[in-house]
């Protein structure tokens, strides 16, 4: 296990609120020792106790429901060096020590390349490990050519390019929902299941957050990487251990399976929009193109929707739809899927039966089973909706990749050849919208996003969403 962690990007919003706090749930779950040092590396002109007491006053912000001895712990484990992430000696500075060092590159994805050249220079120490977080590269050339700089620097098994996404509860029991039981796994397929959705709705607008947002936009912040990682778990075929090989052989597997889009499919399959000025929770929400810092004339989206088809034997003829929004009424985030209709129904013109929709809901935590069942008079149909909450995780996400990242297990990173492959299925979409193929749509800030596309199937989706708000809940 390495015991030394160098942050570059110390003291942005990534560290504040979930590294510093996934180090303390470490911590107090005594996966870390007094042998553990951090250091934090940053452009601010601080000294090592100023740092200190900003990790204190950060964990007392968003970790608070750790122990304070655990807090105490990693706030005294820390130093500060001054740095320039893209300068080899600052960099020497920040990893100077004995023995191997874990570099997490907290930074913007633009400035990655030059600071991986420069840990060239700076001299890695052998056994050394790094984390990259998302997006990795702007596009595929870009992905290709930051693989060749790590392929360089480090081996393969060394690269850790994190997605918290994969550390969730209940993105794991995508998995162990499909494989563990033996009345599902018959039924994953296209012969019983017509459509995925996999869905990041959120209320949170832009949050000041336009340095990285406006040079991103919805497709690459969410769709790229986060999405296409829960359709890899969705789609993928059952492994033969959940080894990091194993496992990630399959999800590439998934990626190059994917139907690429032609201009014709991204003009009627992708959609993209940004919202207008509107009210979320009682709050005023300008629009986006007025947000400090955006400029309007870019045209990044704040809203994505893809279709997509897999050219595989288990789900030709199944659609995966894979939707992002900011700034929308309510948070909706979850991997919905929907089971055909059965071929007859026995009772008469007493009601049509629902799609039975399996939702493994991310936020909160929880599963939910979407039935058609007998209501009080005889032959009725009605919904029922069985409910499950997940058990909390002993670990928050940033705190399981971490561990991982420390014992060197990368099963749950993204590996070389998948990162370029999940950017071959987005780039025909991007190059079509920058064509200007698709119209940028609008929508108001705290409505359910741009007015509905009629999707093969569309209409049945929407009947399903609605109803389940008003069933029997069955909480298990």
């Amino acid at each position: 296990m390495i015991n030394r962690l160098a942050v570059f990007g110390a003291t942005g919003d990534l560290t504040a609120r979930y590294l510093l706090p996934a180090l303390a749930a470490l911590r107090a779950a005594g996966h870390l020792g007094d042998q553990m040092q951090l250091t934090g590396a940053s452009r601010e002109d601080w000294t090592t106790e100023q740092y200190r007491q900003w990790i204190a006053d950060q964990l007392d912000r968003h970790g608070g429901s750790c122990p304070s001895g655990a807090r105490k712990a990693i706030a005294a484990s820390a130093r500060y060096v001054r740095a320039d992430a893209t300068d080899p000696t600052d960099l020497a500075a920040a990893i100077a020590g004995d023995g191997p060092v874990a570099v997490y590159l907290a930074l913007p994805p633009a400035v990655f390349p030059r600071t991986v050249a420069a840990l060239h220079e700076a001299r890695l120490p052998a056994g050394s490990r790094i984390v990259l977080e998302k997006p990795f590269g702007e596009n595929l050339a870009g992905a290709q050519e930051l693989n060749r700089l790590l392929a360089d620097l480090v081996p393969e098994q060394a690269v850790f390019r994190v997605d918290h996404f994969l550390a969730m509860t209940t993105v794991q029991n995508v998995l162990g929902s499909r494989l563990a039981n033996r009345v599902l796994e018959p039924l994953w397929n296209s012969t019983h299941i017509a459509e995925v959705d996999i869905i990041w709705d959120e209320t949170l607008a832009l949050e000041g957050r336009a340095g990285y947002y406006d040079q991103v936009g919805a497709l690459k912040d969410m769709l790229q990487n986060h999405l296409l990682q829960l359709l890899c778990l969705v789609a993928m075929e059952p492994p033969i251990s959940l080894g990091e090989r194993d496992l990630r052989d399959r999800k590439l597997d998934v990626l190059r399976s994917v139907r690429l889009l032609t201009e014709h499919d991204v003009v009627h399959r992708t959609r993209r929009a940004r919202y207008l000025p509107g009210t979320i929770g009682g709050r005023d929400i300008p629009a986006y193109a007025d947000e400090e810092g955006v400029d309007p004339h870019r045209g990044t989206e704040t809203f994505a929707e893809v279709e997509l088809e897999l050219d595989s034997w288990r789900w030709a003829g199944t659609t995966f739809r894979l939707r992002s929004g900011k700034a929308l009424q309510e948070n909706r985030m979850e991997v919905a899927v929907r089971f055909r209709s059965v071929p007859h129904l026995p009772f008469g013109h007493s009601g049509a039966a629902l799609p039975n929709v399996l939702r493994f809901t991310l936020e909160p935590e929880g599963l939910t089973l979407d039935l058609t069942a007998i209501g009080s008079h005889a032959h009725e149909l009605v919904p029922l909706s069985l409910t499950a909450r997940m058990e909390p995780p002993g670990l928050p996400a940033y705190g399981r990749l971490l561990l991982d990242v420390l014992t060197g297990d990368p099963a749950l990173s993204i590996r070389g050849d998948e990162a370029e492959a999940a950017w071959r299925v987005v780039e025909p979409v991007l190059s079509a919208w920058e064509k200007g193929l698709v119209p940028l749509e609008e929508y108001p800030a705290g409505s359910q996003g741009p007015e509905p596309r009629q999707w093969p199937g569309a209409a049945a989706v929407a009947r399903t969403c609605s109803s389940v708000k008003d069933v029997p809940d069955e909480t298990q």
